[in-house]
């Protein structure tokens, strides 16, 4: 195998969000055999500028592929502004007390208060505010929101977190993702190794030359891995790494 591909929340990261220095030495083992790490992350970059210093990736797929970080370019998968105000629109008349927020190349944005994502304010949907906007995170009471009939073509939705409702371009999925970090460096996907947890992470575990979900993953995710590892809170990543690549 010559790429590792991780997910990083619920994935290799700890529910802390810490990790481990057995992780992080195995990882760094992984490298100096030639091996090269990537990642595959629902994060916008600005939320993993820690983990990519102490890990080093050669390319990052962000927020679920609405922008993929190559050693040379950034590609670009953002909704287009008209579908983001019609389903807006659409959202606004059936769901008028859902939380909304925004991923855009200007930050972030919600009509609520989210401190943990550090959202600015913003109260003026269905009308978009300036940028990319990257996905749309629909809620309500902690809930994901159905959303499947407020969708243009060019669309799509999965759940995130368990949490959240999450609308984007139909160019944006950790697999589109994968495959053109993979063709950067000139490497099949039949010699990556993937390992995901949630739904987003079902396509590539499926495709990737070994596909592993944690034991932590939804059951769908579990249902499409070959291998399943320890959970995140046991250092699953590593521990399978080593017993598996590391021999």
């Amino acid at each position: 195998m010559k790429a590792i591909i991780v997910d990083l929340d619920r994935t290799l990261l700890r529910t802390d969000k810490s990790l481990s220095a057995y992780t992080l030495r195995t990882l760094r083992k992984c490298q100096e055999t030639g091996m090269l790490l990537l990642a595959a992350t629902a994060r916008p970059e600005r939320s993993i500028t820690t983990y990519r210093e102490q890990i080093g990736f050669g390319a990052v797929t962000a927020m679920n592929g609405a922008r993929v970080l190559l050693p040379d370019r950034t590609l670009e998968n953002g909704l287009s502004r008209a579908s983001g105000e019609e389903m807006l629109a659409r959202l606004a008349a059936v769901e008028p007390d859902a939380l909304i927020s925004l991923e855009t190349s200007e930050g972030a944005y919600a009509n609520a208060p989210i401190p943990e994502w550090n959202c600015r304010f913003y109260d003026r949907f269905p009308a978009l505010p300036a940028g990319i906007v990257y996905k749309i995170l629909v809620s309500r009471d902690g809930e994901p929101v159905p959303v499947e009939n407020i969708l243009t073509r060019d669309a799509y939705c999965t759940i995130a977190n368990g949490r959240f409702s999450q609308i984007m371009s139909r160019e944006a999925t950790k697999w589109k993702g994968v495959q053109a970090m993979l063709a950067a460096f000139g490497i099949p996907p039949g010699e990556a190794v993937y390992f995901g947890d949630d739904y987003d992470d079902i396509e590539p575990i499926q495709k990737c030359g070994m596909g592993i979900a944690v034991a932590n993953a939804i059951p769908e995710a579990l249902a499409s891995a070959k291998y399943i590892a320890r959970s995140n809170d046991e250092d699953g990543v590593a521990h399978f790494l080593e017993e598996h690549l590391l021999l």
